[in-house]
């Protein structure tokens, strides 16, 4: 992981309020409004908290970026608004900018969240710093929590929970590439990192600690990661300790996909229940 805020797209400015900003309040005006241009950046897909370096294939944070959003709950007051019979009471208001989205009812997206075109967002939650690439969906109550990065036609199945991070401003927040599916239920989450077309069956943990082990040959993969073009599933490994034997989680890698390779919902299904579980919706 890297980060560099020196090549940020958001003003230096940034930089000055935040060393300050033990003396910042709502009262503060101008630097109310540095924050809202910096927001506003996030919020059209002009600047991102984080992203994958192809030359070096390290997640890059933007370290400026996620002090604008930590600046912005010091600067904005607690403000009513209101959706329809719905009241909220918030100090960030909700996304306005839906280019080329379907935002089905009950979906909630916060300003500052970057959802490109041809996004599909069930009723589900999408925080602000979370970036959505083209073609992904969302599905029911699933979240996608602050800065969180999902890449394009990427499924985050029914309840499944992408995790955010704000702090500290170095740490890398979870990325999903593109082509990848998160079943049901699952939990990807501490800058967890999911890689191209990789498929995580329904239930899954995956934490930047998680050990992760691929089923033919017995390897330890790297920890915290779902390789490229894989599929992989929840597990336990039993550790010996002064306490006893205990069943550890990780991740199980069972199949090896070919790169650009994809599968039916139905053939998942049949790979994923070979070893126990199931994609889910």
């Amino acid at each position: 992981m890297d980060s560099q805020p020196s090549d940020s797209p958001l003003a230096d400015v940034i930089e000055e309020l935040w060393l300050s900003r033990a003396s910042l309040s709502v009262v503060d005006e101008e630097a109310r409004a540095y924050v809202t241009a910096a927001i506003d950046l996030l919020d059209r897909g002009k600047a991102r908290v984080a992203w994958v370096d192809e030359a070096t294939d390290q997640v890059v944070v933007d370290e400026r970026a996620k002090r604008a959003i930590l600046l912005s709950f010091k600067l904005f007051p607690m403000k009513e608004s209101e959706v329809g019979e719905f009241r909220h009471n918030d100090r960030l208001p909700l996304k306005r900018r839906f280019d080329e989205v379907r935002v089905v009812p009950g979906a909630i997206a916060r300003w500052g969240s970057h959802l490109a075109p041809g996004v599909v967002l069930m009723p589900s939650f999408v925080n602000i710093g979370g970036y959505v690439g083209a073609g992904t969906m969302i599905d029911t109550w699933a979240t996608v929590g602050s800065c969180a990065q999902l890449g394009r036609n990427v499924h985050v199945a029914g309840g499944a929970g992408i995790g955010g991070v704000l702090e500290p401003e170095s740490a890398a927040p979870v990325v999903v590439e593109d082509d990848a599916f998160i079943g049901s239920r699952c939990a990807v989450v501490e800058g967890a990192r999911i890689r191209r077309g990789a498929k995580l069956g329904a239930g899954t943990v995956l934490t930047a600690s998680t050990r992760v082990f691929d089923a033919t040959t017995g390897e330890e993969l790297a920890r915290g990661e779902l390789p490229a073009w894989s599929v992989g599933v929840g597990s336990a490994r039993v550790t010996t300790t002064a306490a006893g034997d205990f069943a550890m989680p990780c991740v199980l890698v069972v199949r090896h996909l070919e790169e650009g390779q994809t599968h039916e919902k139905l053939q998942l299904n049949e790979i994923f229940r070979e070893h126990g579980t199931v994609v889910g919706r």
